[in-house]
Parts: structure tokens; C-alpha cells; sequence
């Protein structure tokens, strides 16, 4: 038994099940007949099934196969890796043993038609895994040669795909946080935000980012057609922000990030154990099943890989083509592979500045953006530029770079010490595993605010400058800060905190709109203590009162309860 994620896939070949032998010697009684039948069995090489050295028990001449009744199969091999390997692509971990990794191969082989009653005790195991997943197998080890190499592998009898189980308990701090700040909606996830990665940054700072970071954290899942939420980040302070998101990625089991020189996406191979034909490579999109790649800097990528990530943002999908000519195949392939994962990536403005004339056309709010396709920056659910640029740091972030450049393993807060990294591991992976349902207020305010921005947001040539993809986001972020205040209800105050991210990040691709928005409107002072966040609540319910007006004005025919008070 063995388990392990499928980290490549190979098309599915036919292979020799059953093969029927005669006597060479015409004159022999076994020269007709069914007294030779050779079946593969599961653990055995396929060589061992046909060969050229067989003999015949009773006249001692060779035995020849009668083709005529060959039997051929499914099979399909595939390439699997210790789950371990995840800890290895995150690109950083506290984990200080070293030890090799080594993938292994497995075969997955279909049943045979009738007479071949043997193979009643098995199951049809082609094309029974998915590639990215984690399963555990049963087989029999075997060793195939091919020329001067030998390689291990595993006949596989049984499959069985392996769910992780998030945690049913959350830690004393966090429970306690939770009571302390129940009198409101916002303050909860306010309070997380602020104190969240104090290993890598100070407390109160990077607050909105944070709060992003949290929300597409919570928002992964394996399932078909889930709420994704990606995160595209503007910014001059690429190393902090760097290991901010290296941090964050640590957080799941699934996250990956993307080392530059490999592919993001399935790539198509050569199957190197000697059968010539198409072994698709599962590369980092897809081995973040289920978590976050993080693929880097935007900026470094061409042309042609920006178009491919903007088709998967759109569709979830990648499509691998397999030319038949190459892989001895008589027609060519396409394989569609779903990519269930959200993506991080920044966007260097130093860098960009550098690289092309900046345009002077801009409207209030909005910003250059024009090194990265618009229509890639519109499928980025956000779009956040960070509160610091780098010639103005804050002085505890300088302090904080400080100390840890001298001191990486010091506890610099007290909070780190009460919320450990162990702690959000814990919470994200309970929190993002809880079952969200709309509210019809909720509901109510994200189509109001929908439709009134598809109308103020529009322009004469290109119509409404607000994308299809922006109610699935609003959802999304409604549905996640609702996992993170750990509720099971999207209320209209998740809504507003969603609401109010999207429109933030649409001013600074398009510019400001009647809504009007601050950059920080999330986060619009320091939170020091109870009163910054009473303050905090009160403006956030002006927030939520300009939001009605806006709708009232801009949305004719959608109705919001407002309450009185």
C-alpha cells in the first residue's frame, strides 16, 4: 500500500492481456487447439506474457502465437510523488530534516473481455485518477526493463482517493477573540487582519492586503464550479511583500508556488519508459488543487503566458493538445484539465515604470497599468496597491526588518505569541471548510450595487466598463468574509465589506465612480484599541448609508430595506 499525488499522466496505450500459442510441429496434437493460453497477470512484466522462447511440453519444439487471438486492454501509467513534496514547492518552511523525494511509477490496467474469467476480481482502473489528486493505492511491485535501466514500479489492484479533513476546533485565543468582538459584524475580521502575519510584518500594518489574503485563503476548495478568489497586487516593496504571500502560502496545504523556470500549466512529454507515447506533466497550477498558487511577479511572464493565464482565469480550465504524428498516435488529442486554484501575483511598479512611457490620460483614482493586458488585470478578482511605498516606510516596519534581519527566529509581539502560525493553519482550514448561504438582504445590496456600477461605469465605444466575472467576485468576498467572522449567513455587512474591496479595486483599474470610494475605505484609521474600532464601525455604517443612496440613484427599480435607525 502506498499513497502519494499524481504528478504526471500518460495517454491510454493497449497492451497484450491474453495471447493464444501453438506447436510448431504440424504433426503434434498441440499444433491446434487451446492447450497454450497465457493471461497477464497483475505484479508481472508484459514481456512475461509474450515471448519468443516458449516450448511445447509434449514434442519439445517452439511454440508460435497465433495473432488471430490476441487480446488487447487499457493501460495507462502513471507517475505519483510522496505528498511530502507540497511542503518542498512552497518555497519556504519551518521544517528543518532534509530528505530526498523520489516519484515512482504505477500501472492502471483495464479487464479483459470474456473467456478470461481471471480478471473477475478486479476493477477497470483506467483513466480511474484524475491528475493533481491525492489517492491511495494497493498493488504488487514489479521491475520493469527497459535497456540498460530497471525501474521500480506498482500493478495497481485497488484505488482510493484521499480527502483532507479539516479541524473541528479552533484555539482558546481565537475563541475568545470572537466573544470579545461580537457586539459587531466587522470587528472580528478587523482585528484578525491587523494582527495577522506579525512574524513577517508588524501589527496594523498591510491591513487591507492582509485582509485580502485571509479572505482568498478561506475561499479554496476542491469542488467544481467553487468561489474563487484571486489576488493581483501593485506595488514598489516586492521583498516584503514577497514574504508576506510566502508566508501566507505556508498556511495551506496546497500551496504552491511557482518557481520560475518551469511551466505553470500541464505540459505535454515524451513517456520515458520506452512506450513512446504522451505523458501529460501536472507543473504547479495544477498540483495547487484545492489551495493558492502563487506564480510571482506578473511583469516577467510573455506574452503568450499572460494570454494562457487569462484563459484560465476565465474558464478554470487549461487544454493540452497532443499532436497524434509525434506520439505514434493515428489522430491527435485534446485533453482538458480543470484548474481548481486561486492565484496570487504583484505587479512591480519600479520595474514597470522602467519598461514602458507611462500615459498621461489618467482618470481620479486610477492607475498605470497598461505593461499587463487589461482584460488579464479585469479577471484578477482584486486589485490591491499596497498602503507603503518604498521610499516612505513605515518606521516599525523598518524596525521590524531590522530586528529580524539580526534575530529571524525573535518574537517581536505578544500577539505572535498568542496567534501562532499553528493557530491559522487551524482557523483557516476550519473556517474554510464551513457552509455560506446568502441572506436576501445580502443578496438585495450586491445586485443593487452591481447593476447601478454596470450603469455609471460605462463609456460610448465599449459600453459598460464593469466585467460579467465582478458579481461572481462580489459573491465570493461576501461568502468569504462571512467564513472568516465564522458565520454560516452572508449578511449585508459582509456584502458592504465586499462591495467596498471590488469598488476600491476598480478605481484604480478605471478610475473613480459616483460611488466614490477612498483608497483605504476598509481600513480608514489605525486600530489601536476598542475606540479605533467603534470609530471604525461608525464609518462603515456611513459607508453603508452612501451605498443606499447610490443605489437609490443609480439603480431604478431595485428596492433595499433600509433599517431606519
Amino acid at each position: 500500500m502506498s499513497e502519494g499525488i499524481v504528478i504526471a499522466m500518460g495517454t491510454v496505450t493497449k497492451y497484450t492481456q491474453g495471447a493464444r500459442f501453438l506447436c510448431a510441429e504440424e504433426t503434434c496434437p498441440f499444433s491446434e487447439g487451446f492447450r497454450y493460453i497465457r493471461v497477464h497477470c497483475p505484479g508481472a512484466t508484459e514481456s512475461a506474457t509474450v515471448r519468443t522462447d516458449f516450448v511445447c511440453s509434449l514434442c519439445s519444439s517452439p511454440l508460435q502465437e497465433d495473432m488471430k487471438f490476441r487480446v488487447l486492454g487499457d493501460k495507462q501509467i502513471v507517475e505519483m510523488i510522496d505528498a511530502k513534496i507540497l511542503n518542498a514547492l512552497k518555497g519556504y518552511s519551518n521544517d528543518k530534516s532534509h530528505f530526498r523525494i523520489q516519484a515512482f511509477t504505477v500501472f492502471l490496467r483495464g479487464l479483459p473481455p470474456p473467456p478470461f474469467l481471471f480478471y473477475l476480481f478486479l476493477d477497470e482502473l483506467a483513466n480511474k485518477m484524475t491528475i493533481g489528486n491525492h489517492y491511495r493505492i494497493i498493488g504488487i511491485p514489479a521491475c520493469v526493463q527497459n535497456g540498460l535501466q530497471a525501474t521500480a514500479c506498482i500493478e495497481v489492484n485497488s484505488i482510493q482517493l484521499c480527502k483532507p479533513n479539516g479541524p473541528s476546533f479552533l484555539s482558546d485565543n481565537f475563541k475568545y477573540l470572537l466573544s470579545l468582538t461580537s457586539s459587531s459584524c466587522w470587528r472580528f475580521t478587523a482585528v484578525l487582519a491587523n494582527i495577522f502575519a506579525s512574524q513577517v510584518v508588524p501589527p496594523g500594518t498591510y491591513n487591507t492586503l492582509k485582509l485580502a489574503i485571509l479572505l482568498s485563503l478561506v475561499q479554496t476548495c476542491e469542488k467544481e464550479n467553487a468561489d474563487y478568489l484571486d489576488l493581483l497586487i501593485v506595488t514598489s516593496d516586492t521583498l516584503v511583500i514577497d514574504r508576506l504571500l510566502n508566508y501566507s502560502l505556508c498556511l495551506l496545504p496546497r500551496g504552491i508556488r511557482h518557481p520560475p523556470s518551469s511551466e505553470i500549466f500541464p505540459s505535454v512529454s515524451k513517456d520515458k519508459h520506452g512506450t513512446g507515447s504522451a505523458s501529460i506533466q501536472a507543473c504547479s497550477a495544477v498540483l495547487a488543487k484545492g489551495g493558492v498558487c502563487y506564480i510571482g511577479d506578473l511583469s516577467s511572464y510573455k506574452k503568450d503566458k499572460l494570454e494562457l493565464l487569462q484563459s484560465v482565469l476565465e474558464s478554470r480550465t487549461t487544454t493540452v493538445f497532443i499532436p497524434g504524428k509525434k506520439y505514434g498516435e493515428e489522430a491527435d488529442q485534446q485533453v482538458t484539465i480543470s484548474v481548481q486554484t486561486n492565484f496570487w501575483s504583484f505587479v512591480d511598479v519600479d520595474s514597470s515604470s522602467k519598461k514602458h512611457i507611462q500615459k498621461e490620460n489618467f482618470l481620479i483614482g486610477q492607475m498605470d497599468m497598461s505593461l499587463i493586458p487589461a482584460n488579464l488585470v479585469d479577471v484578477f478578482g482584486l486589485l490591491i496597491y499596497n498602503e507603503f511605498p518604498s521610499y516612505r516606510l513605515s518606521s516599525p516596519l523598518v524596525h521590524h526588518i531590522l530586528k529580524k534581519a539580526i534575530n529571524p527566529e525573535a518574537m517581536l509581539y505578544k500577539v505572535s505569541q498568542q496567534f501562532r502560525t499553528q493557530d491559522y493553519e487551524e482557523f483557516i482550514l476550519f473556517a474554510k471548510n464551513l457552509h455560506v448561504e446568502l441572506s436576501s438582504e445580502a443578496e438585495n445590496l450586491i445586485q443593487g450595487y452591481y447593476l447601478a456600477s454596470r450603469r455609471v461605469r460605462r463609456d460610448s465605444v465599449h459600453g459598460s466598463t464593469l466585467s460579467a466575472s465582478a458579481l461572481k467576485i462580489l459573491i465570493s468576498l461576501s461568502k468569504a468574509h462571512t467564513k472568516l467572522s465564522l458565520r454560516h449567513t452572508v449578511l449585508q455587512e459582509d456584502a458592504l465589506i465586499a462591495i467596498l474591496l471590488l469598488e476600491s479595486s476598480l478605481t484604480l483599474k478605471h478610475g473613480t465612480s459616483a460611488l466614490c470610494v477612498a483608497p483605504n475605505s476598509v481600513f480608514p484609521f489605525d486600530l489601536s484599541d476598542e475606540n479605533s474600532l467603534q470609530q471604525r464601525d461608525i464609518y462603515l455604517m456611513q459607508c453603508h448609508h452612501e451605498l443606499l443612496k447610490f443605489i437609490a440613484a443609480y439603480g431604478p427599480g431595485i428596492h433595499i430595506n433600509a433599517n431606519e435607525e
